[in-house]
């Protein structure tokens, strides 16, 4: 009777196994039992402004574009913030999701509000330093990190008035392009004067090689050619793609062509510093700066 018993025993342990696993970015799992809310926090800005404040908690899941900081990599993750599935989401058993309104199918987002999923958005805040302040302290405030927040602005404002003092010895912007590997797409972009990028670039002493309607485009020999850089940013998922190899970069469009590439001034960047305003926007300023005006000639 015990080892029916055992045997039985043994059976539901084996049955009940799998289901305790969630796969994560790297095969990671969801090891946290302790949860008083389970967050699946659906934007990288609010991902890396939840961990700067202290308040990481009780996420359990994040988009594939939530890559700051290094640690967020452990978590599962629910797929790309334009193209989620339903499942993946529900998978994770979330009480709450966190996001920026930038997120889709729309018929995945009419399931989630079906299920009367609760979902958090912390509203409009402009592109600008005083709005991204504003956004952490709202957020700081959500999460009862009041203090962290205003330590967090501090610091980001402090940082700022260093880059811009910094950039005023820079009488001539240095015009660059920024090339970034869409992995949705699968195709490589160049980013415009209509991106967050572009505003850096400007605070850092440059200037977008690029102008379009769009914050990106699909890089061309013709784009590359007409804008003939000074400097190259590749970030990082591209830059890696092709090994950080010269021979290979030069086979991206146009690239072999430009000024940039002949003075050897092509540099890898990491995308998340890029693409929004955040509690290191400041440092990432200055990051620009010494890549954007070293060896310049």
């Amino acid at each position: 009777m015990n080892t029916k018993r055992s045997l039985s025993f043994l059976v539901l342990i084996v049955f009940l196994l799998p289901l305790t696993i969630s796969c994560g970015r790297f095969g990671n799992k969801d090891s946290k039992q302790d949860h008083k809310e389970r967050i699946v926090c659906i934007s990288k800005q609010y991902s890396e402004i939840v961990y700067a404040l202290g308040a990481q908690q009780d996420i359990v899941a994040v988009d594939v574009s939530s890559t700051y900081p290094p640690e967020i990599k452990k978590l599962p993750t629910i797929g790309y913030h334009r193209a989620l599935s339903a499942e993946a989401i529900l998978a994770m058993k979330p009480t709450l999701i966190l996001q920026d309104n930038n997120i889709g199918p729309e018929h995945v987002v009419k399931q989630l509000n079906d299920l009367k999923i609760t979902m958090k958005d912390f509203g409009q805040h402009s592109n600008t330093i005083a709005g991204t302040d504003s956004l952490i302290r709202e957020m700081g405030a959500w999460f009862h990190h009041e203090t962290q927040a205003d330590s967090l602005c501090r610091k980001l404002d402090k940082d700022m008035n260093l880059a811009l003092e910094s950039a005023k010895q820079y009488t001539h912007p240095v015009k660059v392009l920024i090339i970034h590997f869409g992995q949705a797409s699968n195709i490589y972009l160049v980013m415009t004067k209509k991106s967050i990028a572009a505003r850096m670039l400007e605070w850092a002493g440059g200037t977008m090689a690029v102008d379009d309607e769009k914050g990106m485009k699909q890089i061309s020999p013709e784009i590359v050619a007409m804008s003939d850089p000074d400097v190259i940013l590749l970030t990082d998922f591209g830059y890696d793609r092709l090994g950080g190899s010269p021979e290979k970069i030069k086979e991206l469009p146009g690239v072999a062509s430009t000024r940039a590439f002949r003075n050897h001034r092509i540099f890898r960047i990491e995308e998340h510093d890029l693409v929004y305003l955040g509690p290191r926007t400041g440092e990432n300023v200055l990051q620009i700066q010494k890549l954007i005006h070293q060896d310049a000639k």
